[in-house]
């Protein structure tokens, strides 16, 4: 397999390093950037320099669909792009990223299994993304939207689970649903608000 050039638009460092470091050890050259601005250069640039896009919807001045567009524009269509999940906002987006030819979604962080429940159903399955207000799941199966679940999870490093009521806030077959917390136990909060402090913002660049 030949060397590959890939760009990773995300605005936070450790999430950039992460996938530059992995791409880069696996024998590819990883270009990264942290704003739309910088991105965009980079296909006005020489587009053959370019293999595969891996791309954070929410760039700090421009982001989500809009700036998939002005992608397109600029390459026709001809650059993979690949969208971390946890920057969708809604089933829309999903729709309209497909329509655009996004190539698949990726997890910026790493996932964690969760169990839910609906009714008398009980189900498993991974995250998405986790948020202080809710996660992201992916299934092939997601529930309706507005559904009421009970789900449970260990965060990543500890050895309690935490369990919350939730509710879907979105569902779409290709990707999953996003469940968001209705009634969670404080301390159970506390250790999410910790965990996505240490893991989502400590490591910002502005």
């Amino acid at each position: 397999m030949s060397n590959k050039t890939v760009i990773v638009a995300d605005d936070t460092a450790f999430v950039r390093d992460r996938f530059a470091t992995a791409l880069v050890g696996a024998g590819h050259r990883a270009l990264t950037v942290k704003s739309a601005a910088e991105l965009l250069t980079h296909f006005r640039g020489d587009l053959t320099q370019i293999d595969l896009l891996v791309l954070d919807l929410r760039l700090p001045h421009a982001g989500g669909v809009e700036l998939v567009r002005a992608i397109r524009k600029i390459d026709g269509g001809r650059v993979p792009i690949l969208v971390f999940s946890g920057t969708i906002a809604s089933a829309g987006e999903v729709k309209d990223l497909a329509a655009l030819g996004v190539a698949g979604y990726v997890n910026e962080y790493s996932a964690v299994q969760v169990a839910y429940r609906f009714g008398n159903t009980i189900a498993a399955a991974l995250t998405l993304n986790l948020s202080k207000g809710g996660l992201a799941i992916r299934t092939m199966s997601p529930l309706e939207q507005h559904a009421k679940v009970r789900v449970r999870f260990r965060l990543p490093g500890s050895k309690v689970d935490v369990e919350a009521d939730s509710r879907v806030g979105w569902s779409d077959r290709r990707v999953g649903m996003g469940l968001q917390f209705e009634k969670v136990d404080p301390t159970d909060q506390g250790a999410i608000d910790e965990f996505v402090d240490q893991h989502f913002f400590t490591n910002r660049k502005a």
